[in-house]
């Protein structure tokens, strides 16, 4: 009938969608593990890279950058100030607000959280040449866009 989509069956292990899911969680299961110890955690690093020059944001700016709401960047930094991650300090141009910045064990650490990290993506990679990597991380940057333009 006309105007009606046909159903069709989905296979989930015939799935791009699937597979890159299925990586995504692996991955971040494995980074995870590995920040762990230094204090830090994969949701943690728009905040991390953000801030990693040791310069200072307000939560509004953090929000942004990392595109969530500022109620769940408010949670995301009282935990980090909870566990020493980041220091608040009021903001001099305006009274009402804060600058949040990294403290100093978490900038001495972030050294060590980029070696973690290069080291995971190196045996994410193991097998691949450079030509692979390439054309995938094309094609992911592609993915990412397509859905971004759907409003994802």
């Amino acid at each position: 009938m006309q105007g009606e989509k046909r159903s069709e069956s989905w296979d989930p292990r015939s799935s791009a969608s699937f597979w890159i899911n299925h990586a995504s969680k692996a991955l971040m299961r494995l980074q995870d593990g590995r920040l762990r110890p230094l204090g830090f955690g994969m949701r943690q690093m728009p905040v991390l890279h953000a801030l990693g020059d040791g310069g200072s944001m307000s939560q509004k700016e953090l929000a942004r950058f990392a595109g969530v709401e500022q109620p769940t960047m408010a949670e995301m930094l009282a935990r980090m100030e909870r566990d020493g991650v980041v220091e608040r300090a009021p903001d001099p141009k305006d009274g009402r607000a804060s600058r949040t910045s990294l403290t100093r064990r978490a900038l001495l650490r972030l050294p060590q959280l980029k070696e973690e990290l290069i080291e995971v993506e190196r045996e994410a990679m193991t097998g691949f040449s450079a030509a692979e990597k390439e054309l995938l991380l094309t094609l992911l940057q592609r993915v990412a866009r397509n859905l971004d333009n759907l409003g994802t």
